[in-house]
């Protein structure tokens, strides 16, 4: 699964510390998710559309199978 999360949040002025912290997860895990190496959970998903305000099926893109 594809994401945007580096664009969105560089757009908003984060650093991977900073959506880290906001999200109570590793800036390990944020790394992870933005090089497509760990699908989040639904809940931090969730979580990542609020603080980017943005919805998340604009924030990950499924890949064809």
């Amino acid at each position: 699964m594809k994401n945007k999360i580096k664009q969105l949040r560089k757009e908003r002025g984060l650093r991977q510390e900073d959506l880290a912290n906001l999200l109570c997860v590793s800036r390990q895990t944020i790394i992870a998710i933005e090089n497509n190496k760990y699908n989040p959970t639904l809940e931090l998903a969730m979580n990542l559309g609020i603080l980017l305000e943005t919805p998340i099926e604009k924030i990950f893109e499924l890949e064809k199978i």
